[in-house]
Formats: C-alpha cells, sequence, structure tokens
C-alpha cells in the first residue's frame, strides 16, 4: 500500500510540474482542431473530438481533413499529441522507478534492522523447537 500512495504522491507532483507545458500542449492541439473543423466545416465538437483523437494517434477515420493545409495541421496535431503522452508516460515511469526504489530502501532497512532479532530469537520461534512439536515428532 506503501508503494501505491507513494507513487500517487509523486505522479500528481509531476504531472503538477509539467502543468503548463501539458496545458500549453492542450490548448495548441483544441486550437489547431477548431482551425482544422473550420475550414473541413465540422461542428465545434467535432473538430475537438477530432483533434484529440488525431493527438492521441488513435484515428477512427471517421473525420479526415480534405484540404492540404489541414493536413498539414492535422501532422502538427499528431505530433504534439506524441510529445503530450511522451510527457505523461515519462512522468509516469519515472514515478514509478522513484517509487519502487524507495520501497526496495525501506525494505532493505526493515530487513537490516529485524535481522539481529531473528537470529537471537530464532530458536524460539520455530515452531519445530516448541515442546508439542518435539513430542510429535
Amino acid at each position: 500500500m506503501d508503494f501505491t500512495l507513494d507513487f500517487i504522491q509523486l505522479f500528481m507532483y509531476g504531472i503538477a510540474l509539467t502543468a503548463p507545458l501539458l496545458l500549453f500542449f492542450a490548448l495548441l492541439i483544441v486550437v489547431l482542431g477548431q482551425i482544422v473543423g473550420r475550414r473541413e466545416n465540422w461542428s465545434r465538437f467535432d473538430a475537438l473530438y477530432w483533434s484529440f483523437i488525431t493527438a492521441t494517434t488513435v484515428g477512427y477515420g471517421d473525420f479526415r481533413p480534405t484540404h492540404r493545409y489541414t493536413r498539414t495541421l492535422s501532422i502538427l496535431i499528431a505530433l504534439l499529441g506524441i510529445m503530450f503522452t511522451g510527457i505523461i508516460v515519462a512522468i509516469t515511469i519515472n514515478t514509478a522507478t522513484l517509487a519502487l526504489k524507495a520501497q526496495t530502501e525501506v525494505s532493505a532497512y526493515m530487513e537490516q534492522a529485524i535481522e539481529p532479532l531473528v537470529t537471537t530469537l530464532s530458536p524460539s520461534l520455530n515452531p519445530f523447537q516448541t515442546p508439542l512439536a518435539q513430542a510429535m515428532i
């Protein structure tokens, strides 16, 4: 559970640090999508939908730009989407690495702290060393 909480906390911190850049990319995707939608005579919602489907490189194909200018803008939207997604993936990988490292360090510390106790108490902790277990053997 500690790993999950560390991961969520670090992930939200990473998103907060990169929020201005992520919001800038999202704004560019929306604005360029609206320009394409206006040129292609799509509704505002259809243009918004198309721009994020293109930015995430899903590309269902239900809306396609037909003009050379709008096709060029769609390539730019796709590149912005790759950068947007790449930043989120990079944050996720870094966060998982940091949270796992923290969890491993805590586990190693606990193991190091408990080892002397286990070696001292190990004969009394062994269930086969009790008188009842010896009588059953």
